[in-house]
């Protein structure tokens, strides 16, 4: 009998949807076409990306003309933030951030200092959040812009985006968002909301690796990211992913229709897992915030264990965890997300992520709880510092 296997890291990435996957298939080997040539399989190859655009603005609430794809989320981030910065130099150098970024943001604006630009990096609570009279605070004259996460990746915490937005929108400055993990999570329009620059990746939305998408609103002044040909409007060279793009489009179709049902399904899996966890497990942390969160994400902190040896221990019985963000995995240095929210060094390396998605169950969590706390016992009982 085959091992059973549960994958729990939907944060971290997401398997093709069917229906996304078909959508890609004739565009590998039927419908090959450039879409910069003006023969027919070109021009159809054209469509295919336009209708993907209209796709993603309709999703977001924006026009199409406003939609320019990349090749990941980082890529988004990079242009995003290196684009508004170069382009708008004149005006000023400094930049707004939070210390709980993802590393395509926070890596990107160490750059930057690098380069001579200001950045300010906010504290935040203990449940990860900032507040709208924190990025008021941290305005200055030379300010061009704000970025920051829409939800984080590690802890599931959820910004108050719209209040930092008009907070932006009073003082002329551009707001860019890394909305990653919120698409298909939390309802977006980014008109109603205020956002001029937007981050996004496929494959944490059931469609495929190697392409995201940034949106621009209209009259943002940002330079070129990649140069080369005249693709994305002269904005972004490189032939197009097509097959990407197309399957980007389709997913973020599905991800968006019937979101409230979908969302149903996965608190209920997120607040049974939290309660079962909280009851059963002694001397154990729930990070992040207990309701401004996202759907499908919890993040335990266990004492007197190191995660590494936990997820290694709970892959052995079949199941696929995270003890945070997958870009990090390879790291032996402790979350600094969970660090900036004031865990000591200790308790952070004992972290455990659990993201669920659409194919998650209740009985999924029942066998999480039948091996999670022996194991959890079995290594604590390897630390010195513990006693039952």
């Amino acid at each position: 009998m085959d091992k059973k296997f549960i994958y729990l890291d939907h944060a971290a990435t997401t398997f093709v949807k069917p229906e996304v996957l078909e959508a890609m298939l004739p565009f590998f080997n039927e419908k090959y076409g450039n879409p910069s040539t003006i023969y027919s399989i070109g021009r159809e190859s054209k469509k295919a990306i336009d209708e993907a655009r209209d796709k993603v603005a309709l999703a977001i609430g924006s026009q199409a003309n406003e939609i320019f794809f990349t090749g990941s989320g980082t890529e988004a981030d990079n242009w995003a933030i290196k684009g508004v910065a170069y382009a708008n130099r004149a005006r000023g150098n400094h930049i707004i951030t939070t210390a709980i970024e993802h590393h395509a943001v926070l890596h990107t604006c160490q750059y930057l200092e690098s380069d001579g630009f200001e950045v300010t990096y906010l504290p935040v609570d203990e449940y990860g959040l900032v507040t709208p009279e924190q990025v008021r605070d941290a305005v200055k004259p030379n300010t061009i812009l704000v970025s920051i996460m829409f939800a984080n990746n590690e802890i599931g915490t959820v910004q108050p985006i719209e209040e930092i937005a008009k907070i932006t929108k009073e003082k002329g400055i551009y707001f860019h968002t890394d909305a990653v993990q919120a698409i298909g999570n939390i309802p977006i329009n980014v008109e109603k909301m205020g956002i001029d620059l937007l981050s996004m990746s496929a494959h944490k939305f059931y469609g495929p690796k190697g392409v995201g998408a940034l949106y621009v609103r209209k009259g943002v002044k940002i330079t070129s990211f990649i140069h080369g040909g005249a693709q994305e409007k002269g904005r972004r060279a490189s032939t197009e992913n097509v097959a990407g793009i197309v399957g980007l489009g389709k997913a973020i179709e599905i991800a968006t229709n019937n979101m409230e049902a979908k969302n149903k399904k996965l608190i209920e899996l997120r607040d049974k897992a939290i309660k079962e966890v909280m009851e059963k497990v002694p001397y154990v942390r729930l990070n992040g915030h207990p309701t401004k969160r996202l759907p499908g994400n919890v993040n335990f902190s266990f004492e007197f264990i190191e995660g590494e040896s936990l997820l290694l221990m709970l892959d052995m019985v079949g199941i696929a965890a995270s003890s945070g963000s997958a870009c990090t995995s390879g790291s032996l240095d402790p979350s600094h997300v969970l660090l900036a929210i004031g865990l000591p060094h200790e308790i952070a390396h004992g972290s455990l992520r659990l993201t669920f998605g659409e194919d998650n169950t209740n009985e999924d969590i029942d066998y999480l709880m039948q091996k999670l706390p022996p194991i959890v016992e079995r290594l604590r009982q390897m630390s010195p510092l513990y006693v039952k």
